[in-house]
Protein backbone atom coordinates (compact mmCIF):
# COMPACT_ATOMS: atom_id res chain seq x y z
CA UNK A 1 0.00 0.00 0.00
CA UNK A 2 2.90 2.35 0.80
CA UNK A 3 4.31 1.76 -2.68
CA UNK A 4 0.96 2.44 -4.28
CA UNK A 5 0.72 5.78 -2.51
CA UNK A 6 4.26 6.73 -3.55
CA UNK A 7 3.60 5.78 -7.14
CA UNK A 8 0.54 8.02 -7.22
CA UNK A 9 2.53 11.00 -5.97
CA UNK A 10 4.27 11.80 -9.29
CA UNK A 11 0.95 11.43 -11.11
CA UNK A 12 -0.81 13.76 -8.68
CA UNK A 13 2.02 16.24 -8.90
CA UNK A 14 1.93 16.18 -12.68
CA UNK A 15 -1.80 16.72 -12.73
CA UNK A 16 -1.47 19.68 -10.35
CA UNK A 17 0.89 21.51 -12.68
CA UNK A 18 -0.31 23.86 -15.35
CA UNK A 19 0.99 23.63 -18.90
CA UNK A 20 3.61 26.28 -18.23
CA UNK A 21 5.46 24.16 -15.70
CA UNK A 22 5.12 20.64 -17.07
CA UNK A 23 7.93 20.84 -19.60
CA UNK A 24 10.77 20.89 -17.09
CA UNK A 25 9.30 18.56 -14.46
CA UNK A 26 7.93 15.79 -16.66
CA UNK A 27 11.31 14.09 -17.10
CA UNK A 28 11.97 14.04 -13.37
CA UNK A 29 8.50 12.69 -12.61
CA UNK A 30 8.74 9.93 -15.20
CA UNK A 31 12.16 8.93 -13.94
CA UNK A 32 10.88 8.81 -10.38
CA UNK A 33 7.97 6.61 -11.43
CA UNK A 34 10.29 4.24 -13.30
CA UNK A 35 12.61 4.11 -10.30
CA UNK A 36 9.75 2.81 -8.16
CA UNK A 37 8.86 -0.08 -10.46
CA UNK A 38 11.57 -2.50 -9.24
CA UNK A 39 10.21 -2.21 -5.70
CA UNK A 40 6.81 -3.29 -6.95
CA UNK A 41 8.28 -6.37 -8.61
CA UNK A 42 10.53 -7.24 -5.69
CA UNK A 43 13.66 -6.76 -7.80
CA UNK A 44 16.75 -4.71 -7.11
CA UNK A 45 18.16 -2.31 -9.63
CA UNK A 46 18.79 1.31 -10.45
CA UNK A 47 16.92 3.21 -13.09
CA UNK A 48 17.89 6.75 -12.15
CA UNK A 49 21.49 7.54 -12.91
CA UNK A 50 23.50 9.91 -10.75
CA UNK A 51 23.19 12.53 -13.49
CA UNK A 52 19.43 12.05 -13.52
CA UNK A 53 19.38 12.88 -9.82
CA UNK A 54 21.24 16.17 -10.32
CA UNK A 55 18.88 17.12 -13.15
CA UNK A 56 15.81 16.12 -11.15
CA UNK A 57 16.88 18.48 -8.36
CA UNK A 58 17.47 21.25 -10.88
CA UNK A 59 13.94 20.66 -12.18
CA UNK A 60 12.63 20.85 -8.64
CA UNK A 61 14.48 24.13 -8.02
CA UNK A 62 12.85 25.55 -11.14
CA UNK A 63 9.42 24.34 -10.07
CA UNK A 64 9.72 25.85 -6.58
CA UNK A 65 10.99 29.13 -8.05
CA UNK A 66 8.07 29.33 -10.47
CA UNK A 67 5.48 28.39 -7.88
CA UNK A 68 6.51 30.52 -4.92
CA UNK A 69 4.67 33.88 -4.70
CA UNK A 70 6.35 37.29 -4.41
CA UNK A 71 9.44 36.10 -6.25
CA UNK A 72 11.59 38.46 -8.31
CA UNK A 73 14.55 38.17 -10.69
CA UNK A 74 16.83 39.49 -7.97
CA UNK A 75 15.73 37.11 -5.23
CA UNK A 76 15.59 34.13 -7.63
CA UNK A 77 19.17 34.78 -8.76
CA UNK A 78 20.32 34.68 -5.15
CA UNK A 79 18.48 31.39 -4.54
CA UNK A 80 20.02 29.68 -7.56
CA UNK A 81 23.44 30.84 -6.38
CA UNK A 82 23.12 29.04 -3.04
CA UNK A 83 21.29 26.03 -4.50
CA UNK A 84 23.97 25.44 -7.14
CA UNK A 85 26.81 25.99 -4.66
CA UNK A 86 25.26 23.48 -2.25
CA UNK A 87 25.03 20.83 -4.97
CA UNK A 88 28.71 21.30 -5.81
CA UNK A 89 30.04 21.38 -2.27
CA UNK A 90 27.98 18.36 -1.18
CA UNK A 91 29.90 16.07 -3.55
CA UNK A 92 33.17 17.80 -4.47
CA UNK A 93 35.30 15.91 -1.95
CA UNK A 94 34.33 12.65 -3.63
CA UNK A 95 36.07 13.66 -6.87
CA UNK A 96 39.82 14.37 -6.57
CA UNK A 97 39.89 16.18 -9.92
CA UNK A 98 37.70 18.97 -8.50
CA UNK A 99 38.46 21.59 -5.87
CA UNK A 100 36.13 22.91 -3.21
CA UNK A 101 35.32 26.62 -3.28
CA UNK A 102 36.00 26.71 0.46
CA UNK A 103 38.32 29.70 0.95
CA UNK A 104 37.68 31.04 -2.56
CA UNK A 105 34.33 32.78 -2.15
CA UNK A 106 33.73 36.19 -0.65
CA UNK A 107 33.51 35.81 3.12
CA UNK A 108 32.30 32.21 3.10
CA UNK A 109 33.24 30.50 6.39
CA UNK A 110 34.91 27.11 6.37
CA UNK A 111 32.50 24.38 5.38
CA UNK A 112 32.17 20.99 7.10
CA UNK A 113 34.78 18.50 5.90
CA UNK A 114 34.15 14.80 5.26
CA UNK A 115 36.02 12.27 7.34
CA UNK A 116 38.22 9.46 6.10
CA UNK A 117 35.32 7.01 6.01
CA UNK A 118 33.29 6.06 2.95
CA UNK A 119 30.45 8.26 1.72
CA UNK A 120 27.59 7.79 -0.68
CA UNK A 121 27.90 11.12 -2.51
CA UNK A 122 24.58 10.93 -4.28
CA UNK A 123 22.85 10.63 -0.90
CA UNK A 124 24.82 13.65 0.31
CA UNK A 125 23.70 15.65 -2.74
CA UNK A 126 20.14 14.47 -2.32
CA UNK A 127 19.95 15.52 1.33
CA UNK A 128 21.75 18.81 0.66
CA UNK A 129 19.42 19.85 -2.13
CA UNK A 130 16.30 19.06 -0.13
CA UNK A 131 17.63 21.01 2.84
CA UNK A 132 18.78 24.13 0.97
CA UNK A 133 15.58 24.34 -1.10
CA UNK A 134 13.34 24.29 1.97
CA UNK A 135 15.61 26.75 3.78
CA UNK A 136 16.19 29.27 1.01
CA UNK A 137 12.51 29.10 -0.01
CA UNK A 138 11.13 28.85 3.51
CA UNK A 139 8.13 30.90 2.39
CA UNK A 140 6.99 28.38 -0.22
CA UNK A 141 3.82 26.39 0.36
CA UNK A 142 3.59 23.27 2.50
CA UNK A 143 2.57 21.39 -0.65
CA UNK A 144 5.82 22.43 -2.33
CA UNK A 145 7.84 21.39 0.71
CA UNK A 146 6.07 18.03 0.58
CA UNK A 147 7.15 17.69 -3.06
CA UNK A 148 10.74 18.32 -2.02
CA UNK A 149 10.49 15.73 0.77
CA UNK A 150 8.95 13.19 -1.60
CA UNK A 151 11.69 13.61 -4.19
CA UNK A 152 14.33 13.25 -1.48
CA UNK A 153 12.68 10.08 -0.17
CA UNK A 154 12.30 8.47 -3.59
CA UNK A 155 15.94 9.05 -4.50
CA UNK A 156 17.07 7.94 -1.05
CA UNK A 157 15.14 4.68 -1.38
CA UNK A 158 16.91 3.83 -4.63
CA UNK A 159 20.46 4.82 -3.80
CA UNK A 160 20.68 3.61 -0.19
CA UNK A 161 19.94 -0.04 -0.98
CA UNK A 162 23.52 -1.29 -1.07
CA UNK A 163 25.01 0.75 1.79
CA UNK A 164 25.24 -0.12 5.44
CA UNK A 165 23.40 2.13 7.84
CA UNK A 166 26.51 3.98 8.98
CA UNK A 167 27.48 5.05 5.45
CA UNK A 168 23.92 6.09 4.71
CA UNK A 169 23.55 8.17 7.86
CA UNK A 170 27.01 9.71 7.48
CA UNK A 171 26.28 10.72 3.89
CA UNK A 172 22.88 12.23 4.61
CA UNK A 173 24.18 14.09 7.64
CA UNK A 174 27.08 15.48 5.61
CA UNK A 175 24.84 16.77 2.82
CA UNK A 176 22.56 18.45 5.32
CA UNK A 177 25.49 20.00 7.18
CA UNK A 178 26.80 21.52 3.95
CA UNK A 179 23.36 22.95 3.16
CA UNK A 180 22.93 24.30 6.68
CA UNK A 181 26.36 25.97 6.68
CA UNK A 182 25.73 27.60 3.32
CA UNK A 183 22.27 28.71 4.38
CA UNK A 184 23.60 30.29 7.59
CA UNK A 185 26.18 32.15 5.50
CA UNK A 186 23.43 33.30 3.13
CA UNK A 187 21.62 35.07 5.96
CA UNK A 188 24.40 37.66 6.14
CA UNK A 189 24.52 38.68 2.47
CA UNK A 190 21.88 41.43 2.60
CA UNK A 191 19.22 39.56 0.64
CA UNK A 192 17.84 37.18 3.27
CA UNK A 193 14.02 37.00 3.00
CA UNK A 194 14.09 39.96 0.62
CA UNK A 195 10.70 38.93 -0.80
CA UNK A 196 9.28 40.66 2.30
CA UNK A 197 10.62 44.00 1.08
CA UNK A 198 10.43 43.87 -2.70
CA UNK A 199 9.44 47.52 -3.09
CA UNK A 200 10.60 50.52 -1.10
CA UNK A 201 7.66 52.91 -0.75
CA UNK A 202 9.65 55.53 1.11
CA UNK A 203 12.56 55.88 -1.31
CA UNK A 204 12.61 59.03 -3.40
CA UNK A 205 14.64 58.75 -6.56
CA UNK A 206 16.30 61.67 -8.32
CA UNK A 207 14.09 64.05 -10.25
CA UNK A 208 16.66 65.49 -12.62
CA UNK A 209 16.03 65.14 -16.38
CA UNK A 210 16.75 61.63 -17.65
CA UNK A 211 15.83 59.93 -14.37
CA UNK A 212 13.73 56.77 -14.20
CA UNK A 213 10.06 57.08 -13.43
CA UNK A 214 7.45 54.31 -13.30
CA UNK A 215 4.83 54.02 -16.00
CA UNK A 216 1.13 54.04 -15.27
CA UNK A 217 0.75 50.53 -16.70
CA UNK A 218 3.89 48.48 -16.26
CA UNK A 219 4.95 44.89 -15.77
CA UNK A 220 4.39 45.17 -12.01
CA UNK A 221 1.44 46.41 -10.00
CA UNK A 222 3.86 48.52 -7.97
CA UNK A 223 5.00 52.01 -8.95
CA UNK A 224 7.91 51.79 -6.53
CA UNK A 225 11.43 50.55 -7.39
CA UNK A 226 12.26 46.85 -6.98
CA UNK A 227 15.06 46.09 -4.50
CA UNK A 228 16.88 49.43 -4.77
CA UNK A 229 19.53 48.29 -2.27
CA UNK A 230 20.26 44.95 -3.93
CA UNK A 231 23.55 46.26 -5.27
CA UNK A 232 24.80 46.54 -1.69
CA UNK A 233 24.49 42.78 -1.18
CA UNK A 234 27.57 40.64 -0.84
CA UNK A 235 28.86 39.17 -4.11
CA UNK A 236 29.87 35.53 -4.23
CA UNK A 237 33.15 36.46 -5.93
CA UNK A 238 35.11 39.35 -4.44
CA UNK A 239 36.42 40.52 -7.81
CA UNK A 240 32.83 41.13 -8.90
CA UNK A 241 32.25 43.44 -5.95
CA UNK A 242 35.22 45.56 -7.07
CA UNK A 243 34.16 46.19 -10.67
CA UNK A 244 34.10 49.90 -11.57
CA UNK A 245 31.04 51.75 -12.80
CA UNK A 246 30.48 51.38 -16.54
CA UNK A 247 30.29 54.52 -18.64
CA UNK A 248 26.93 55.88 -19.76
CA UNK A 249 26.17 58.35 -22.54
CA UNK A 250 25.29 61.69 -20.88
CA UNK A 251 21.75 63.04 -21.02
CA UNK A 252 21.12 65.27 -24.04
CA UNK A 253 17.81 65.90 -25.82
CA UNK A 254 19.29 67.54 -28.92
CA UNK A 255 18.48 65.50 -32.00
CA UNK A 256 22.09 65.16 -33.05
CA UNK A 257 23.25 63.81 -29.67
CA UNK A 258 24.23 60.19 -29.06
CA UNK A 259 21.70 60.07 -26.22
CA UNK A 260 18.79 61.09 -28.47
CA UNK A 261 19.88 58.64 -31.15
CA UNK A 262 19.70 55.76 -28.66
CA UNK A 263 16.01 56.38 -28.07
CA UNK A 264 15.29 57.20 -31.67
CA UNK A 265 16.57 53.74 -32.63
CA UNK A 266 14.13 52.15 -30.16
CA UNK A 267 11.27 54.18 -31.63
CA UNK A 268 12.18 53.33 -35.21
CA UNK A 269 12.50 49.64 -34.45
CA UNK A 270 9.10 49.60 -32.74
CA UNK A 271 7.56 50.79 -36.01
CA UNK A 272 8.88 47.81 -37.98
CA UNK A 273 8.74 44.79 -35.66
CA UNK A 274 8.57 41.49 -37.52
CA UNK A 275 6.75 38.42 -36.23
CA UNK A 276 10.16 36.96 -35.36
CA UNK A 277 11.04 40.06 -33.35
CA UNK A 278 7.79 39.78 -31.41
CA UNK A 279 8.42 36.11 -30.68
CA UNK A 280 11.91 36.91 -29.40
CA UNK A 281 10.58 39.73 -27.21
CA UNK A 282 8.05 37.46 -25.51
CA UNK A 283 10.30 34.39 -25.30
CA UNK A 284 12.78 36.24 -23.11
CA UNK A 285 10.20 38.23 -21.15
CA UNK A 286 10.46 35.73 -18.25
CA UNK A 287 7.93 37.57 -16.12
CA UNK A 288 8.48 36.25 -12.55
CA UNK A 289 4.72 36.23 -11.94
CA UNK A 290 4.33 33.60 -14.69
CA UNK A 291 7.75 31.93 -15.08
CA UNK A 292 10.87 31.05 -13.12
CA UNK A 293 12.35 34.48 -13.98
CA UNK A 294 15.51 35.18 -16.05
CA UNK A 295 17.90 33.38 -13.65
CA UNK A 296 15.68 30.31 -13.87
CA UNK A 297 15.80 30.48 -17.66
CA UNK A 298 19.59 30.25 -17.43
CA UNK A 299 19.37 27.35 -14.97
CA UNK A 300 16.94 25.61 -17.33
CA UNK A 301 19.29 26.06 -20.29
CA UNK A 302 22.01 24.45 -18.20
CA UNK A 303 19.82 21.35 -17.78
CA UNK A 304 19.32 21.13 -21.55
CA UNK A 305 23.04 21.46 -22.21
CA UNK A 306 23.99 18.89 -19.57
CA UNK A 307 21.53 16.34 -20.97
CA UNK A 308 22.87 16.76 -24.48
CA UNK A 309 26.50 16.63 -23.31
CA UNK A 310 25.86 13.41 -21.33
CA UNK A 311 27.52 15.11 -18.41
CA UNK A 312 28.80 13.30 -15.33
CA UNK A 313 27.55 14.07 -11.85
CA UNK A 314 30.45 16.40 -10.93
CA UNK A 315 30.14 18.18 -14.29
CA UNK A 316 26.46 18.81 -13.51
CA UNK A 317 27.26 20.11 -10.05
CA UNK A 318 30.03 22.39 -11.31
CA UNK A 319 27.80 23.77 -14.07
CA UNK A 320 24.89 24.52 -11.73
CA UNK A 321 27.27 26.12 -9.23
CA UNK A 322 28.83 28.37 -11.87
CA UNK A 323 25.49 29.33 -13.43
CA UNK A 324 23.89 29.99 -10.04
CA UNK A 325 26.79 32.07 -8.73
CA UNK A 326 27.01 33.88 -12.07
CA UNK A 327 23.34 34.84 -12.08
CA UNK A 328 23.53 36.04 -8.48
CA UNK A 329 26.60 38.20 -9.01
CA UNK A 330 25.28 39.54 -12.32
CA UNK A 331 22.13 40.84 -10.65
CA UNK A 332 24.01 42.33 -7.71
CA UNK A 333 26.40 44.22 -9.98
CA UNK A 334 23.71 45.25 -12.44
CA UNK A 335 21.47 46.56 -9.64
CA UNK A 336 24.40 48.47 -8.16
CA UNK A 337 24.83 50.24 -11.47
CA UNK A 338 21.10 50.71 -12.13
CA UNK A 339 20.57 52.56 -8.87
CA UNK A 340 23.70 54.60 -9.33
CA UNK A 341 22.50 56.04 -12.66
CA UNK A 342 18.70 55.84 -12.11
CA UNK A 343 18.40 56.08 -15.88
CA UNK A 344 15.11 56.51 -17.69
CA UNK A 345 13.50 54.08 -20.07
CA UNK A 346 12.18 54.76 -23.57
CA UNK A 347 8.66 55.00 -22.10
CA UNK A 348 9.51 58.41 -20.66
CA UNK A 349 11.97 59.83 -23.20
CA UNK A 350 10.13 58.95 -26.42
CA UNK A 351 6.71 60.44 -25.52
CA UNK A 352 8.39 63.64 -24.34
CA UNK A 353 10.82 64.08 -27.20
CA UNK A 354 9.78 61.99 -30.23
CA UNK A 355 6.14 60.82 -30.24
CA UNK A 356 3.77 61.61 -27.38
CA UNK A 357 1.43 58.73 -28.34
CA UNK A 358 4.14 56.05 -28.34
CA UNK A 359 3.87 52.90 -26.21
CA UNK A 360 6.37 50.08 -25.85
CA UNK A 361 5.58 46.62 -27.20
CA UNK A 362 6.48 45.04 -23.83
CA UNK A 363 5.54 46.66 -20.48
CA UNK A 364 8.24 48.30 -18.36
CA UNK A 365 9.67 46.47 -15.35
CA UNK A 366 9.78 48.42 -12.05
CA UNK A 367 13.40 49.59 -11.92
CA UNK A 368 15.84 51.87 -13.80
CA UNK A 369 17.17 50.95 -17.21
CA UNK A 370 20.97 51.17 -17.46
CA UNK A 371 22.41 48.61 -17.92
CA UNK A 372 20.06 45.82 -18.99
CA UNK A 373 19.69 43.09 -16.39
CA UNK A 374 18.70 40.58 -19.06
CA UNK A 375 21.81 41.37 -21.11
CA UNK A 376 24.15 41.31 -18.12
CA UNK A 377 22.90 38.01 -16.77
CA UNK A 378 22.64 36.36 -20.20
CA UNK A 379 26.21 37.32 -21.07
CA UNK A 380 27.41 35.91 -17.75
CA UNK A 381 25.62 32.62 -18.44
CA UNK A 382 26.86 32.42 -22.05
CA UNK A 383 30.48 33.06 -21.05
CA UNK A 384 30.33 30.39 -18.36
CA UNK A 385 28.73 27.78 -20.63
CA UNK A 386 31.21 28.56 -23.40
CA UNK A 387 34.09 27.99 -21.00
CA UNK A 388 32.60 24.64 -19.99
CA UNK A 389 31.28 23.31 -23.30
CA UNK A 390 32.96 25.28 -26.09
CA UNK A 391 31.92 27.99 -28.51
CA UNK A 392 29.94 25.81 -30.91
CA UNK A 393 27.11 24.00 -29.18
CA UNK A 394 23.71 23.50 -30.81
CA UNK A 395 20.66 23.03 -28.62
CA UNK A 396 16.95 23.80 -28.46
CA UNK A 397 15.34 25.93 -25.76
CA UNK A 398 11.83 24.63 -25.02
CA UNK A 399 11.39 26.45 -21.73
CA UNK A 400 8.12 28.18 -22.64
CA UNK A 401 6.62 25.57 -24.95
CA UNK A 402 3.07 24.90 -23.82
CA UNK A 403 2.37 28.40 -22.58
CA UNK A 404 -0.91 29.92 -23.71
CA UNK A 405 -0.74 32.07 -26.82
CA UNK A 406 -0.43 35.80 -26.17
CA UNK A 407 -3.52 36.96 -28.03
CA UNK A 408 -2.88 40.64 -27.35
CA UNK A 409 0.45 40.53 -29.18
CA UNK A 410 -0.50 37.60 -31.46
CA UNK A 411 2.47 35.47 -30.46
CA UNK A 412 2.76 31.73 -29.84
CA UNK A 413 5.53 30.20 -27.75
CA UNK A 414 7.59 27.94 -30.01
CA UNK A 415 10.92 26.24 -29.23
CA UNK A 416 14.00 28.15 -30.33
CA UNK A 417 17.28 26.62 -31.56
CA UNK A 418 20.78 28.07 -31.13
CA UNK A 419 24.24 27.13 -32.36
CA UNK A 420 26.21 28.92 -29.65
CA UNK A 421 25.72 30.29 -26.16
CA UNK A 422 26.67 33.80 -27.20
CA UNK A 423 23.89 33.73 -29.77
CA UNK A 424 21.52 33.24 -26.85
CA UNK A 425 23.03 36.18 -24.97
CA UNK A 426 22.71 38.50 -27.95
CA UNK A 427 19.13 37.43 -28.63
CA UNK A 428 18.24 37.92 -24.98
CA UNK A 429 19.61 41.46 -25.11
CA UNK A 430 17.89 42.17 -28.42
CA UNK A 431 14.58 41.01 -26.97
CA UNK A 432 14.56 44.00 -24.66
CA UNK A 433 15.28 46.34 -27.57
CA UNK A 434 12.46 44.78 -29.58
CA UNK A 435 10.20 45.12 -26.54
CA UNK A 436 10.93 48.85 -26.44
CA UNK A 437 12.20 48.88 -22.87
CA UNK A 438 15.98 49.13 -23.43
CA UNK A 439 18.25 51.17 -25.67
CA UNK A 440 21.19 49.61 -27.55
CA UNK A 441 23.53 51.18 -24.99
CA UNK A 442 21.75 49.39 -22.12
CA UNK A 443 22.25 46.08 -23.91
CA UNK A 444 25.79 46.60 -25.20
CA UNK A 445 27.11 47.58 -21.79
CA UNK A 446 25.20 44.75 -20.12
CA UNK A 447 26.73 42.20 -22.48
CA UNK A 448 30.25 43.55 -21.97
CA UNK A 449 29.98 43.70 -18.18
CA UNK A 450 28.30 40.30 -17.92
CA UNK A 451 31.22 38.75 -19.74
CA UNK A 452 33.63 40.25 -17.18
CA UNK A 453 31.55 38.93 -14.28
CA UNK A 454 31.68 35.43 -15.75
CA UNK A 455 35.42 35.58 -16.33
CA UNK A 456 35.95 36.19 -12.62
CA UNK A 457 33.86 33.10 -11.88
CA UNK A 458 35.58 30.99 -14.52
CA UNK A 459 38.95 32.00 -13.04
CA UNK A 460 38.21 30.38 -9.68
CA UNK A 461 40.28 27.30 -8.93
CA UNK A 462 37.62 24.75 -9.87
CA UNK A 463 39.91 21.89 -10.87
CA UNK A 464 42.88 20.00 -9.55
CA UNK A 465 44.83 20.45 -12.76
CA UNK A 466 46.76 17.17 -12.72
CA UNK A 467 43.84 14.95 -11.70
CA UNK A 468 41.38 16.80 -13.93
CA UNK A 469 43.58 16.49 -17.00
CA UNK A 470 44.10 12.77 -16.39
CA UNK A 471 40.41 12.16 -15.84
CA UNK A 472 39.34 14.07 -18.97
CA UNK A 473 41.87 12.77 -21.49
Amino acid sequence: MEFANNLLLPIKLLNSMNRTTRHYSLLALLLITVALLPACKGKKGSHLTETDVALAWADMALYITKNTPANSPTFASRCFGYIGLTMYESIVHGYPQYNSLDGQLNGMPSLPQPGANDYNWILALNAGQASILKSIYVQTSDANKHRVDSLEELIFNQFSNNDDNEITKRSVDYGRSIAQSIFEWSKTDGGHRAYLRNFDKSLKGPTKPGSWEPTLYGQSFSHFPLHPYWGQNRNFVKANSEMPLPEMIPYDTSRSSLYYQQYLSVYQKSMELTQEDKEVALWWGDDPSETYAPPGHSYYIATVVLKKAHATLPQCAETFARIGIGSADAFIDCWRWKYNFWSERPSSFIPRNIDKEWQSFWPDPPFPAFPSGHATQAATTATILTDLFGENFTFADSSHVGRKRDDLRQVDFKARTYSSFWQVAEETANSRFYGGIHTPQDNDVGLAEGKKIAQHINSLNWHNSQNYAAKNR
